[in-house]
């Protein structure tokens, strides 16, 4: 009778969990007091945590995520012991590819909009580990160098949301099998907990000789460490508030430091040239920045930005809030946009994820014309446009998406940022680089209280109705164009030279302004062209000579098919 009692109970868990609604709760504040032990490559955690059902109806269970190498400990309501069910749940958010899910039952529902306040504990180590790369095929020496998070004797480094989950979150299953489930999973946690506040203390202790930097990239930090004899304890005590934007990170090491008015850098001893590189890099880049885009930064005075070398010299290099995490190995160029990335990221603030990782993105592009060229940076557009074609393909004809896959509305941060960037492009183009940062110098985080102020701004300076892109590329997701020239007329002019007439095609559902160029046997004759989603239009342009070909498009508006974007003139009559 017992066994068919505790079956019974252990069944009526199961189907809780299975029918657990894991988006159901906003994780609002949390108060965490963490402590790290490097050579057990340890982590234990206590504090409290405050949830807020976001969802229609009461709900009485809830899930609590953690990595899959820790272990809860404890969980409590009221001072009392709250009863929970412990369970391994697959997922890619996690570095390990899964999570310890605490399913919380509760005493009483939570009714919507209402709050839970939890205590809570857990511990576990945090090694490196590429499981949830590796299984999807993923080389193992790459996925290290992507996989990089660890707490050890040597090196400490840890992300969180999306990489391990070393404080408490609740998200559905994602898999990186699919290529947009991780980012539009993680996405859907950043704008659910986008006025959530995160207090962390960190603290670490030991008896080597050398204190280590405990660093975190929290705006707002207070840190401090004491020294007894042999004896040491160094502690921060970090404050995020704006977890929709920021990923909470620490570090800790044996750094040197290397301090300059605008970024504090902490290195690897050996590393000091490398240091000096970057900071260099910053220099050199700061003014560039401030010119394109303007210093929105709020407070100008106390901490500024930090830079943290990562122990492996070929891991990918992480930015989140204050905080870039790289090694300082890379090329000059790599160094120059690295710095662009983190300094537009300090320097414009906003809450929209199209505008504050677009604008780095364009800022990084706009500097790759000025000192290289116009090749250069549509190149670089194109080199990193796989995140938008893919999702295209899978839409094509379909008609519109839905709109909480706009720029902005969409969860999926790799997709916002790579389509942002383009359309702060295509801006660019159309309305001038002088219009654009015009508008850009203007903008106050404060008073962007509507989706259409940007585009107020931008149009205020430039003197164009703009409704209609901001329409087909930033409000809602009409997919990509797909241009091609239906036909060409020439026409003879009396004093000489030939008046060339452009038909242009756009087969996709999204407009763009887009160049149309005539290639000639001396030189080129090129015109901008509006062409409306699912519509025709023509252009005029005079030439000296007859075209060899023409081409619409120069790889600056992104595409479904460029194949077939040129028109070759086999034969003409003089």
């Amino acid at each position: 009778m017992r066994f068919l009692c505790a079956l019974c109970v252990l069944c009526g868990s199961r189907l809780s969990a299975v029918a657990l609604d894991r988006e159901a709760f906003t994780f609002t504040k949390y108060d965490l007091d963490v402590r790290i032990e490097p050579e057990q490559q340890r982590l234990g955690a206590r504090g409290k945590i405050t949830l807020r059902n976001d969802s229609a109806v009461p709900q009485k269970n809830l899930s609590l995520q953690i990595s899959s190498s820790l272990n809860w400990s404890s969980i409590q309501l009221n001072g009392k012991s709250a009863e929970f069910l412990s369970q391994t749940y697959t997922s890619d958010i996690d570095h390990t590819g899964a999570l310890s899910e605490a399913i919380v039952t509760l005493p009483n529902p939570v009714a919507p909009k209402q709050t839970v306040e939890l205590e809570i504990g857990y511990e576990g180590v945090i090694p490196l580990d590429t499981t949830r790369l590796t299984r999807i095929g993923v080389p193992i020496d790459d996925a290290k160098h992507s996989d990089w998070d660890q707490i050890g004797q040597s090196f400490t480094a840890v992300r969180g949301i999306g990489y391990v989950s070393w404080y408490p979150v609740a998200i559905d299953s994602a898999n990186l099998s699919d290529s947009s489930s991780v980012s539009e999973a993680v996405g859907r946690w950043k704008q659910r907990e986008a006025s959530s506040e995160m207090q962390v203390k960190f603290s670490q202790s030991g008896t080597s000789g050398a204190v280590p930097a405990l660093l975190c990239n929290s705006g707002r930090r207070l840190d401090g460490s004491e020294q007894l004899s042999r004896l040491y304890l160094t502690w921060n005590q970090c404050t995020f508030s704006t977890l929709g934007t920021v990923v909470p990170v620490f570090a800790m090491g044996k750094y040197s430091e290397l301090e300059r008015p605008a970024i504090n850098i902490h290195y690897i001893p050996e590393h000091k040239s490398g240091a000096e590189d970057y900071a260099l890099a910053i220099e050199q880049t700061e003014p560039f920045v401030n010119k394109l885009l303007g210093d929105h930064r709020r407070e100008k005075s106390g901490r500024g930005p930090q830079a943290v070398e990562l122990s492996d010299q070929l891991a990918s290099p992480f930015e989140s809030g204050d905080m870039l995490l790289t090694p300082f190995t890379l090329k000059e160029n790599s160094l120059l946009l690295s710095a662009i990335q983190q300094l537009t990221h300090i320097m414009f603030l906003s809450f929209r994820p199209w505008i504050f990782h677009g604008l780095s993105g364009y800022a990084q592009v706009a500097f790759l014309q000025e000192e290289e060229g116009r090749e250069a940076a549509v190149n670089y557009l194109q080199h990193h446009r796989s995140a938008l074609a893919e999702p295209d393909k899978q839409v094509a004809d379909k008609g519109d998406r839905p709109k909480s896959h706009s720029l902005i509305n969409s969860p999926d941060e790799f997709y916002v940022q790579t389509k942002a960037m383009n359309v702060w492009w295509m801006l660019r183009d159309m309305v001038g680089e002088n219009a654009l940062s015009a508008a850009l110098h203007n903008y106050k985080d404060g008073d962007d209280k509507d989706a259409s102020y940007m585009q107020k701004l931008i149009a205020a300076q430039s003197h164009r109705d703009l409704e209609w892109f901001f329409d087909d590329w930033v409000y809602r997701d009409r997919g990509l164009p797909d241009f091609h020239i239906a036909s060409m007329y020439p026409r003879e002019l009396v004093n000489g030279g030939y008046m060339i007439t452009v038909t242009v095609e756009n087969m996709g559902a999204a407009g763009a302004e887009v160049p149309v160029t005539l290639h000639l046997e001396h030189g080129e004759a090129s015109q901008r062209l509006i062409v409306p989603g699912k519509s025709q239009a023509s252009v005029r342009i005079q030439a000296a000579s007859l075209p060899r070909e023409i081409t619409v498009n120069d790889g600056s508006v992104p595409e479904n098919d460029t194949r077939n974007n040129t028109y070759r003139i086999e034969t003409l009559e003089h």
